[in-house]
């Protein structure tokens, strides 16, 4: 590991049997409390945003808004809030996905996603990958770009990143932790 995985990895607490048993959350709220590995994640992320283009950051709810909504301020970008179905006012675009029991859908401002803008997605988590690849649907039907997702942390055992790849056209997919 280096010496950021290494601080990264060591803020992140484990819950066991939650939300339900046999889970092991991955609580990143120790992180988000010491000011040394948040402003560490933040550099991070807003270096992949540099790397890859990003003109603007996409935040998935509710914690990629919390690491999206700094990324975007340190690399000098505008912030778009991806949110659930129903949470924003105005004219929207929505795209529904499949979860592992149902479906779900998602919502952007229709104005805040132009021809040209070229989008990084930022999250927390990347699972199944379900919401990721729905944004990136949603960023293409707006008319965007992607310049890739970017995580905190990859649980590389439930194979979003097989599921994204499609999705993301080429386009990287970097996970600064993989567990």
């Amino acid at each position: 590991m280096t010496g950021i995985e290494e601080l990264l990895a060591s803020r992140i607490r484990d819950v066991a049997d939650y939300p339900e048993p046999g889970v092991m959350f991955k609580d990143i709220t120790p992180l988000l409390a010491d000011p040394a590995a948040f402003g560490a994640l933040t550099d991070a992320l807003a270096d992949v945003a540099v790397r890859t283009g990003a003109t603007k950051i996409v935040g998935l709810e509710a914690r990629g808004f919390i690491l999206g909504a700094p990324v975007a301020v340190r690399a000098g970008l505008g912030f778009i809030p991806v949110r659930k179905a129903g949470k924003l006012p105005g004219a929207t675009l929505a795209q529904a996905y499949d979860l592992e029991y149902g479906s779900a859908e998602i919502e952007v401002h229709a104005e805040d996603l132009r021809t040209g803008d070229r989008v990084l997605v930022v999250d927390d988590v990347l699972a199944t990958g379900g919401t990721a690849e729905a944004s990136l649907r949603l960023i293409r039907r707006a008319g965007a770009e992607t310049a890739g997702v970017a995580v905190l942390m990859e649980l590389g055992f439930l194979g979003g990143r097989g599921r994204l790849e499609p999705a993301l056209a080429g386009a990287p997919l970097e996970a600064l932790l993989t567990i």
